[in-house]
């Protein structure tokens, strides 16, 4: 028995390979996005506990809580950029790496490697919002006492 395959058929297939390895690597890449939200989150809510003293002193030395939240959001930001630029330096080191062991022209779309840092900067924004407004709420007298 012989099997007949036509170019469309092939395309077909093709494209729709395309379609779910494309929504592999996004579902990969959301889920990389939200352990690394919990991790700034996380390292935002230590670093507010470990300086507590440092809010308290502060605060009563007369920073306003805008001002201390706009230090830790800051921190937290720069935590998603440089976690973000990480992140898209490795990926297209990879892409290049696979690209030359298979003999491949590597194809890296410049709007994917800036799209990375910039929604790792939103990530950053994100996680480091509780935290930021939790160390502004803090008392100066109840900071600088529990420090």
């Amino acid at each position: 028995m012989v099997a007949v395959s036509r170019p469309s058929d092939l395309l077909k297939a093709r494209a729709e390979t395309n379609t779910t390895l494309t929504g592999l690597v996004l579902s990969l890449a959301g889920v990389a996005l939200l352990v690394g939200g919990v991790g700034i989150a996380n390292t935002m809510v230590v670093s507010v506990m470990e300086r507590r003293g440092e809010v308290g002193l502060r605060r009563a030395l007369g920073a306003r809580r805008g001002q201390i939240t706009l230090q830790f959001l800051i921190e937290a930001v720069l935590l998603g950029l440089f976690g973000g630029l990480g992140g898209a330096a490795v990926g297209v080191t990879v892409v290049y790496a696979y690209a030359a062991v298979q003999e491949w022209p590597a194809v890296v779309p410049t709007v994917w490697v800036l799209a990375g840092p910039a929604v790792a900067v939103v990530v950053g924004t994100v996680a480091g919002l509780y935290p930021a407004l939790r160390a502004a709420q803090m008392s100066p007298t109840g900071a600088l006492r529990s420090s």
